[in-house]
């Protein structure tokens, strides 16, 4: 029996809406947590899918709608950025309490961090890189009207829209002083370049939420932050995310980015390629990347507050000091982004 999921009713939905699907099912949680849950889920002729759902207990239903999130893939059907094949959404309470949606299985690596990024081939490592990026030069290209996609939100004012949002999050969660916190929050409001066109903004664009094989990408997961805005914002967090070998004392420790163990694209050379494709200026690119540390920042400092008052039944595994100084890490190099 798999937590969070109904498995007679469940498995009598797929076989309504996949043709062929035979039950028994069986269920496998493949990612918990805090964020939405993906399950495999295997037919009794060996046939795999995977479902998507809310995480358990009272959560923002905003938060973690399956219904946006399904209908941003389905949208993306057939367009140059490769999303799993979406098979149906249920909104019937009655099946398994919360919405969830059924995808195809992508088989493949998910590059989490530098221990599992060591087993892509060496002579895999620079396509991927270019894939990668050009990737996300398509996706910044989609019409997002063509694709049912322009309701998503305000295409205008995201930075400011962030920017409001995250410092909100970070005067209601703070438990102590970060001063670097502050002063990048002042810099990044007075320093705001003006946004320069407008389209989907994947929100946590990087190679743990893709999977890949042999050089390529088969598949861009989790799109719950996706949203309209500004392009660079996911260029800023991609380049935070491409840890070149050098920048972490130890590569290997499994929390790192895949990048670290080396033989990537550098980040120069990614920002050139997404220039000469898409034609937009990345001279202020270090103001993205040092939003997107503080924005981190802000969301970390919710999670550590959270944990400290024990409103999240698992604190006992988390090492408390662990997340604080990650959040003081966040805002330390943002400001250092800032001041360079």
């Amino acid at each position: 029996m798999s937590e969070g999921i109904r498995e007679e009713a469940v498995t009598a939905w797929i076989a309504s809406q996949v043709d062929k699907a035979t039950a028994p099912m069986a269920f496998e949680l493949i990612t918990g947590g805090h964020s939405n849950l993906t399950y495999r889920c295997t037919d009794a002729e060996g046939r795999t899918f995977v479902l998507r759902r809310p995480p358990l207990g009272h959560v923002l239903e905003s938060a973690h709608d399956m219904s946006r999130e399904h209908k941003i893939i389905h949208g993306l059907q057939g367009s140059r950025v490769p999303v799993p094949k979406t098979l149906g959404l249920c909104q019937d309470p009655e099946v398994n309490q919360a919405d969830f949606y059924l995808m195809g299985f992508v088989d493949g690596l998910v590059l989490n961090d530098s221990v599992i990024g060591q087993q892509v081939a060496d002579a895999d490592r620079e396509a991927l890189s270019r894939h990668v990026i050009q990737i996300l030069c398509d996706l910044h290209a989609v019409d997002v009207d063509a694709v049912g996609l322009g309701d998503l939100g305000r295409k205008e004012a995201y930075l400011a829209r962030q920017l409001n949002r995250w410092t909100k999050q970070w005067d209601a969660s703070k438990t102590h002083e970060i001063p670097a916190m502050e002063a990048s929050q002042k810099l990044l409001a007075e320093r705001m370049p003006e946004q320069v066109g407008a389209s989907i903004v994947h929100g946590d664009f990087r190679l743990g939420n893709m999977i890949c094989a042999e050089g390529q990408v088969l598949a861009v997961l989790d799109w719950e932050l996706c949203t309209l805005g500004d392009p660079l914002a996911d260029v800023g967090y991609l380049l935070n995310n491409w840890v070149s070998p050098g920048e972490i004392e130890e590569p290997g420790e499994g929390d790192q980015s895949p990048t670290a163990v080396g033989g990537y694209l550098s980040r120069d050379a990614l920002c050139q390629i997404y220039q000469d494709r898409t034609g937009r200026d990345l001279s202020a690119i270090n103001y993205y990347r040092a939003f997107q540390h503080w924005r981190l920042a802000a969301i970390g400092q919710g999670v550590y507050k959270r944990y400290l008052m024990g409103a999240m039944g698992e604190s006992h595994e988390v090492d408390l000091e662990k997340q604080k100084a990650g959040v003081a890490r966040r805002a330390e190099a943002a400001l250092a982004l800032l001041e360079a």
